[in-house]
């Protein structure tokens, strides 16, 4: 089951390699869609795909490091 979510990176966290954290602890696979840094400040749309509680713990872990995460609707890449 995939969920679409928007992450917003604080500065602090703008260069970290939270993407990799989520896949090797919590088997997820993301499948970024759009993403951008400026004035170091970062946002990421990204479908992650798995089991429901993996990506349950995955937003968790995210959230933790102070990354935003919110539900993305619709596609965002099209257009």
């Amino acid at each position: 089951m995939a969920e679409h979510l928007l992450l917003t990176f604080p500065e602090t966290r703008a260069t970290e390699p939270v993407i990799y954290r989520i896949v090797t602890d919590f088997d997820v696979i993301p499948n970024i869609r759009r993403a951008a840094i400026e004035n170091h400040l970062g946002w990421m749309v990204v479908e992650l795909d798995g089991d429901p509680e993996d990506i349950r713990k995955a937003k968790q872990y995210l959230a933790g490091q102070g990354i935003g995460v919110e539900r993305a609707e619709g596609d965002i890449v099209e257009g």
